[in-house]
């Protein structure tokens, strides 16, 4: 088993191309890798809701370009390729909410599937890259709600849009490395994280933005599944894991390709009136109700099994539940109060790093 190491170092002028970077974690990303020395250059659609990550922490001012794009646009996507030569590329583009992929399923075939094979397509013609992370989701695996956490090994599926999306992306990743990454001296992986959380996210139909935006209206939140148990964690522990594994990519090669969970340990794989309890003792103003759900669109329990990135990079998470939540929380305290985010994200991130 290996040490957990984040090596500043290595990411020193190292050139990085981030699709997604006007996203929630795309923007945390972003702005860890610049931290670290990183050259990032961005490339992504804009913000569609207000207010945003990218905005209120000025992502744009910490990275050497922002190109704003449709990752389906190859002529745009090859023009912000080419300028950036990059050595390492994460791909976080896509269209990312399970609700949304009812309302637009080829939508949401269109970008997370060939989005996805046009980038990779695009890389085949570029000398420079060295390794990809194709970030997906746990939510790729063939979900039959058991309670044993799921394995990388396990199969795809999906029962939505938006999971078999990612269950296909996975599968285009693994094909286009055997069938031509390998043979040009190039690495991919992709990587499984689990349900996010973190400050900066405003996205609809998430519980934590849920509940902000119930706060903000002075109303009670409405939750359909409070029973659905979900894999939460802070938004850099995976991102962490998304660093490792792009350095093993890069340094060690063919080893480290093929998927890979980084989900929370087991303790706070909790259901989601777990989550609400714990806010309505830290929050006096919040309250909710359950209101039942006509159709049953979401997996009730899902959890993963890190074993893999545990013992192979090292990987663990740092900050459990409790902390994640409270870091959250301070967050949007620092936010409502005018304080510099893009000072209070880049202290979070210390935060992390030095626990």
């Amino acid at each position: 088993m290996e040490d957990l190491v984040m090596n500043r170092d290595f990411w020193r002028n190292k050139r990085v191309f981030v699709t997604g970077h006007t996203g929630f974690k795309g923007g945390w990303l972003s702005m860890w890798l610049a931290d670290m020395g990183a050259l990032v250059y961005g490339y992504s659609l804009a913000p569609v809701i207000s207010p945003n990550f990218f905005k209120v922490v000025d992502v744009q001012s910490h990275i050497v370009s922002s190109v704003i794009g449709d990752i389906r646009d190859k002529d745009n996507l090859f023009q912000a390729l080419t300028v950036a030569k990059p050595e390492v590329i994460f791909h976080l583009a896509a269209q990312p909410l399970v609700l949304h992929s009812y309302l637009s399923p080829l939508e949401t075939y269109d970008v997370n599937i060939m989005g996805t094979a046009y980038l990779f397509e695009l890389v085949r013609h570029l000398s420079t890259v060295k390794c990809i992370v194709n970030v997906t989701t746990d939510k790729c695996y063939a979900n039959h709600d058991r309670i044993w956490p799921y394995r990388e090994s396990d199969h795809l599926g999906g029962h939505d849009p938006y999971s078999s999306s990612k269950a296909c992306s996975e599968l285009v990743t693994a094909a286009y490395q055997k069938s031509f990454f390998s043979n040009h001296g190039i690495y991919a992986a992709t990587a499984r994280a689990g349900n996010v959380i973190g400050g900066g996210d405003w996205s609809p139909n998430r519980l934590l933005p849920d509940v902000f935006r119930s706060l903000d209206l002075g109303e009670p939140l409405s939750v359909r599944c409070p029973s659905a148990v979900r894999p939460w964690q802070h938004v850099l522990e995976p991102l962490s894991g998304y660093i490792l594994l792009a350095e093993k990519l890069y340094t060690s090669g063919s080893s480290y390709t093929g998927p890979w969970n980084f989900g929370p340990p087991a303790l706070d794989m909790q259901p989601v009136q777990w989550i609400l309890q714990y806010l309505s003792n830290q929050l006096p103003s919040f309250s909710w109700n359950h209101k039942s759900a006509s159709l049953d669109l979401e997996s009730q329990i899902l959890r993963l099994d890190s074993s893999k990135a545990n013992y192979h990079l090292g990987w663990n998470s740092s900050w459990n539940i409790q902390t994640a939540l409270d870091k959250t929380l301070s967050w949007h305290e620092a936010y409502k109060s005018g304080n510099r985010m893009s000072d209070h994200t880049l202290h979070q991130i210390g935060d992390y790093l030095d626990s």
